[in-house]
């Protein structure tokens, strides 16, 4: 029987050439006076889209203050320093510009400003849930997160170590601008571990047991087609327009909740996994995402195999083998194959660290100790984190 499910994506979103100019009137149109725009400031900067941003802004008499300097993993402590900001200038709207670290911290900023007189890492720390967050709106220059319309924040507490997230309804945004235009300048590498977590947030909702819906399993597996499709054709032809507008209509759809619909819940250790990567080893989402998919999948497939088979002859056109099990290792092999094709990681040595088991154990430890036995796919606890780490090197 087919799970009930609340759907709920709220953010209007305008999509194409030239949409990056009608910030200033989305801004006032959604009652903001005062924005604090939040970027990393290179690529912003050098392109020349800040100040485009800065005179739409201008052009409809709003207000605005800066907060530059937004790293990928973004941190804790910029978070901070925005909230100061905010509070300072009387802040009543926030801009992200960028990808899913400039909004994810956006987000955080703006349940900080919503409640100012409680620490923001509470939520992370999931001790108390939000009330509010302020209104915010995207400007994205990168396909990847798909936090410009999903209900999801990430942050990193360098102090600690942590990765974490914080995931309500209050910071979904308003609006976003998307121009695929404005993703060309990206890096190969960026690109593709952009693809790979677009990938990743579909096969978190995909991967799952219990109830499912034909349809919802249909949009899952043309969007990953789809992704695969042009993520190969971007890594030989980083110009295309047509296949960077896929890309990133497909990003936003991938974790705005439509990829999981009906189905009974979602999976996301792989997520969890990769966090724990990024809070101590700083790396690339994406890439971290791709060097440990295989050896959780290896680790699940047998519990989730009915999803493994359809995955491996569905998406990766796998012809079915002798047994199942064999199919859906195939299906596996093959998406591993095509990580390797857009130039992705597939183990941890490849992404660059080799992890001692001291920092394992810490790492499994830090998942157990967060969020306890999770998964859909299969249920895991701290020595099955052992395990998949370990395999993974």
């Amino acid at each position: 029987m087919i799970n009930n499910f609340d759907f709920y994506c709220p953010t209007r979103i305008l999509f194409g050439t030239g949409t990056e100019k009608e910030a200033g009137k989305l801004v006032k149109e959604y009652g903001g006076s005062h924005v604090l725009l939040v970027y990393g400031g290179k690529s912003a900067v050098r392109s020349g889209l800040l100040t485009l941003v800065k005179a739409s802004l201008e052009s409809e008499g709003i207000d605005y203050s800066e907060l530059g300097g937004v790293v990928p993993n973004p941190h804790l402590e910029k978070v901070y320093e925005g909230i100061r900001i905010g509070k300072a200038t009387g802040c009543d709207f926030l801009l992200a510009i960028g990808g899913g670290s400039a909004v994810d911290t956006a987000k955080a900023i703006g349940y900080g400003l919503a409640e100012p007189d409680r620490d923001v890492w509470e939520l992370f720390r999931h001790v108390r849930k939000p009330a509010a967050c302020l209104p915010i709106g995207c400007v994205i220059t990168i396909a990847a997160a798909g936090s410009e319309t999903s209900k999801s924040c990430v942050i990193t507490n360098k102090k600690t170590g942590e990765k974490r997230s914080c995931n309500s309804a209050y910071a979904c945004p308003k609006f976003t601008l998307m121009n695929p235009e404005l993703t060309k300048t990206l890096p190969d590498y960026q690109t593709e571990s952009g693809c790979t977590d677009i990938m990743m947030h579909t096969m978190e909702r995909y991967f799952t047991n219990g109830a499912k819906m034909e349809l919802t399993d249909a949009i899952a597996e043309g969007l990953l087609t789809t992704v695969m499709k042009n993520a190969l054709l971007l890594h030989e032809e980083p110009d295309n327009y047509d296949a960077r507008a896929e890309v990133m209509w497909a990003g936003s759809l991938s974790h705005n909740g439509l990829t999981g619909c009906g189905n009974t819940a979602d999976d996301f250790v792989p997520h969890k996994l990769e966090h724990e990567l990024g809070g101590m080893y700083d790396v690339t989402h994406g890439a971290g995402l791709a060097a440990i998919w295989g050896s959780w999948a290896r680790y699940v497939y047998r519990d989730s195999l009915p999803r493994f088979v359809r995955y491996a002859t569905h998406v990766m056109n796998v012809n079915a083998k002798t047994s199942d099990a064999e199919t859906a290792l195939a299906g596996i092999e093959a998406t591993e194959d095509f990580f390797h094709k857009i130039g992705m990681p597939i183990t941890l040595t490849e992404l660059g660290i080799s992890p001692t088991e001291e920092e394992i154990e810490k790492m499994a430890e830090s998942i157990a100790g967060a969020y306890g036995e999770i998964g859909s796919a299969k249920k895991l606890a701290k020595e099955d984190f052992i395990a998949i780490y370990r395999a993974a090197k």
